[in-house]
């Protein structure tokens, strides 16, 4: 990041200035000038700050039992589990679509991705036989699911028919 704000300082030098850092104290002030503007850096000024929301991720990734156990389980959102693996071809296919047609839901649905080779027990206790497979879960119970690919409309019509229950 410093280096990026010493081209940025570089960069916004005019000839004019460029002639006067060739004696050294000038190039000791710029120097001087350049420390203060990165520890306060401009694009964190009062005035330009980032705008702060408090928007909830509409899926992640689960780690471990515990985790599953407090996002899932627990959750009050209907909560969409897509068990996948790395080396699944109609998993990388079917986790793109299904997180889009989470986010057109605006927070009534939560999606939550489970790697069957990182945490084979939780696929082993939800019974899960081939991936991708897709459970709806509500109050800790599966109401729904799937296994393969669907299209957009399929997907859709699923999370909306698991929204509605």
């Amino acid at each position: 990041m410093a280096h990026r704000l010493l081209v940025r300082r570089i960069c916004s030098l005019s000839a004019k200035d460029v002639c006067r850092l060739q004696s050294p104290a000038a190039a000791a002030s710029f120097s001087t000038s350049l420390h203060a503007t990165a520890a306060r850096p401009s694009f964190l000024s009062p005035s330009r700050s980032l705008p702060r929301t408090s928007r909830r991720a509409v899926s992640f990734n689960v780690q471990d039992n515990e985790d599953f156990t407090e996002r899932v389980v627990n959750s009050e959102l209907p909560v969409l589990v897509d068990f996948h693996a790395q080396w699944c071809g109609p998993c990388k296919i079917l986790g793109p679509r299904l997180e889009k047609a989470v986010a057109k839901q605006k927070g009534r649905v939560a999606m939550a991705k489970v790697d069957i080779d990182d945490h084979t027990d939780l696929a082993i206790e939800y019974g899960v036989s081939a991936v991708p497979t897709v459970l709806a879960m509500r109050g800790g119970d599966v109401v729904d699911h799937f296994v393969g690919i669907k299209d957009d409309d399929e997907l859709d019509s699923f999370v909306s028919k698991v929204i509605g229950q």
